[in-house]
C-alpha cells in the first residue's frame, strides 16, 4: 500500500498539468472570504492540513450558507436540499456538520402545525385559511368572528369547553372562518378535526361493513376540537343521528370538550330535520335529545353577509 501513495505522490508531483491545475484551485478556494474568516478562526490548521481538505473547504465554501444562493427551498443548490452546512475542526480535520436552513425550518415548523389539523373530506385550501384574510362586513361575520377569536384567545393547554354554532347562507364564510381557528389553535399545539357532514355521514355507513366504525368514532369523540361542516346538508338517519352523532356529542358534552358547527339551518329548523325518521316517523324526542346536547357544546350564532363564491 506504502508503495502504491508513494507511486501516487510522485506522479502527482511530475504531472504539471494537474500540479497547474491544483494551485489554481488552491488558490481560487482560499481567496474567498468565507475560507479566510475560516481560517482565521483556526489559526492551528497547518499548510499541510488545508492542502489536504481543499475539497471539504470548497464544499463549505459553494453551499448557500445563508439561503443567499437560492431563490427558494425549491430550487436549493446544496448538496442536501434545505440544509446548510456549518464547518470545525476536530484534531486537525475539518468536518461539516449540516442543519436545516432558514426555509427549511419554516417548512417543518409549518408541517408540524399542521399535523394539528386533520380533516375528512375538507378542500385543501383550510389549510391556507387565516383571521387576517376574513372580510368583515356590517352586521356580517363580527359576532362570529369576535366569539371564534375569543375562543382562540382563551386556548391554554386546552380549549374552551365550548364552540360555536355558526348558521347562515352560502358562500358567508362559515367554513373558512372555522378552519382559520383550526390553523390559529395548530401554533399553539392544539389539535382540530375538521369533518364535512354529508361525507362523514357517507363514510361512517360504508364503515359497518369493514368493522372501523367504533375506532373512527372514537376519533371523533376525543379530538380537543371537533368542527362538523355543513351539519344538515346530508340526511341523517335514525341510525345516524342516535348512534354515531349522539353518541359523539354525549361523550364530548360529559368531558366538555368543544364542538364547532356550521350550517344553513338555525337550531330550530335542524331539529326540524333531525325529528324526521326515514320512514316519515317523526321521532321529536330523540332529536331534542341531539339538539340538547349541541346546544351544550356550542352557541348559536347567526352568519349573514354577500356570497363570496360568485365572486
Amino acid at each position: 500500500m506504502e508503495h502504491i501513495q508513494s507511486a501516487l505522490q510522485s506522479w502527482l508531483k511530475n504531472n504539471e498539468d494537474f500540479q497547474t491545475s491544483f494551485n489554481e484551485m488552491r488558490k481560487k478556494i482560499l481567496s474567498s472570504d468565507r475560507i479566510k474568516a475560516f481560517l482565521k478562526e483556526h489559526p492551528e490548521l497547518t499548510e499541510k492540513q488545508i492542502d489536504s481538505q481543499l475539497m471539504k473547504l470548497y464544499e463549505y465554501d459553494s453551499q448557500s450558507v445563508k439561503c443567499e444562493k437560492c431563490a427558494s427551498l425549491d430550487s436549493c443548490i446544496n448538496v442536501m436540499k434545505g440544509y446548510v452546512p456549518e464547518a470545525r475542526v476536530q484534531n486537525g480535520r475539518v468536518k461539516l456538520i449540516y442543519h436545516e436552513c432558514q426555509r427549511k425550518e419554516r417548512e417543518l415548523q409549518l408541517q408540524k402545525q399542521r399535523s394539528f389539523v386533520q380533516s375528512l373530506h375538507m378542500p385543501r385550501e383550510i389549510h391556507d385559511a387565516t383571521f387576517s384574510q376574513i372580510k368583515l362586513e356590517a352586521n356580517g361575520r363580527e359576532e362570529a368572528l369576535q366569539k371564534v377569536r375569543q375562543f382562540y384567545e382563551d386556548s391554554g393547554e386546552t380549549p374552551p369547553k365550548k364552540g360555536v354554532y355558526l348558521h347562515g347562507s352560502f358562500g358567508v364564510g362559515k367554513t373558512y372562518l372555522l378552519a382559520a381557528l383550526a390553523n390559529e389553535l395548530a401554533k399553539k399545539q392544539i389539535d382540530t378535526l375538521l369533518i364535512y357532514m354529508p361525507e362523514f355521514v357517507r363514510e361512517m355507513k360504508a364503515s359497518i361493513t369493514d368493522s372501523t366504525i367504533n375506532q373512527k368514532i372514537d376519533q371523533f369523540k376525543r379530538a380537543s376540537v371537533l368542527i362538523f361542516d355543513d351539519i344538515g346538508a346530508e340526511f341523517l338517519s335514525p341510525w345516524f343521528r342516535d348512534e354515531v352523532l349522539g353518541a359523539i356529542l354525549q361523550f364530548r358534552m360529559m368531558e366538555r370538550l368543544p364542538v364547532f358547527f356550521t350550517s344553513n339551518y338555525d337550531l330550530s329548523e335542524l331539529e326540524s330535520m333531525l325529528s324526521k325518521a326515514g320512514r316519515g316517523d317523526v321521532e321529536e324526542l330523540k332529536a331534542a335529545r341531539v339538539m340538547e346536547r349541541i346546544r351544550q357544546v356550542s352557541e348559536p350564532v347567526e352568519v349573514t353577509g354577500q356570497n363570496h363564491r360568485d365572486q
